[in-house]
């Protein structure tokens, strides 16, 4: 019954939010600001799914420039636990059939986000350049997973360099996201389905490695954000053990 009353609730929800949000992105189509405003709403689900979601931001997040924000991919969950992190004037980088997704894949492209062709690796290629020209213009930073698909339990997977090109040759900083495991964590037709802890890291500078290779600074951000999540997904267990959420 509970799985029933929470899969109306955000089938509703869901739609209002993309209906609505598209109408108000028609008053400033493709502003990079969209983007964090309706990240906040789908994260407010994270209570209808019974999941308290704890977020971390090192000191003065808030005035972050231009960079690359980098996260692991879990499964769909990721819509309310790590939408809630997103900065303003943050953009996703989202494959291409997003954008036939019903009432959210209108919304997608209006908000700001980048779609690209992963199967057409010439286009997806030129995507680089694409975000090098953005960040060349405007205040922007871009959000990538840089596993390339969910994870879906089979813990960090090996990150492709996409990500990493692009902070290097715009010379931004990349900056990691963890989110603690949700993987077989959440029952629908469990009340409360525990803690989830999203952790951004600190900048990573992109120049320490001009004179190595973008795969030794994708190495060093996996093993950076491998470690968060080892200790993230242990303090959840302990604190979900000892009642202390």
């Amino acid at each position: 019954m509970l799985l029933i009353l929470r899969t109306i609730f955000v089938v509703i929800y869901s739609i209002l939010v993309c209906v609505f949000g598209c109408i108000w992105c028609l008053f400033s189509p493709r502003n990079p600001r969209h983007v964090a405003t309706f990240g906040h709403l789908f994260g407010k689900l994270s209570t209808v799914f019974g999941v308290k979601v704890e977020l971390r931001k090192p000191q003065g997040a808030e005035n972050y420039g231009n960079a690359i924000y980098i996260a692991n991919h879990q499964n769909n969950y990721d819509m309310i636990t790590a939408a809630k992190i997103v900065q303003p004037t943050t953009v996703t980088v989202g494959k291409k059939s997003l954008l036939w997704v019903p009432f959210f894949g209108l919304l997608y492209w209006l908000a700001g986000n980048l779609l690209i062709d992963r199967d057409n690796r010439a286009k997806a290629h030129g995507t680089i350049g694409k975000l090098v020209d953005q960040f060349n213009k405007k205040r922007i930073s871009f959000w990538m997973f840089p596993e390339g698909t969910r994870s879906r339990g089979r813990g960090l997977l090996p990150f492709k360099t996409g990500a990493f090109h692009a902070a290097v040759a715009a010379g931004v900083p990349v900056i990691p996201i963890v989110v603690s495991n949700t993987h077989g964590k959440i029952n629908l037709n469990r009340l409360k389905n525990g803690l989830v802890i999203v952790e951004m890291l600190p900048p990573v500078d992109v120049k320490q490695f001009e004179a190595t290779s973008v795969r030794k600074l994708a190495t060093h951000c996996r093993e950076l954000m491998a470690a968060k999540l080892e200790e993230l997904n242990a303090e959840v267990e302990e604190r979900e053990k000892n009642g202390k959420i």
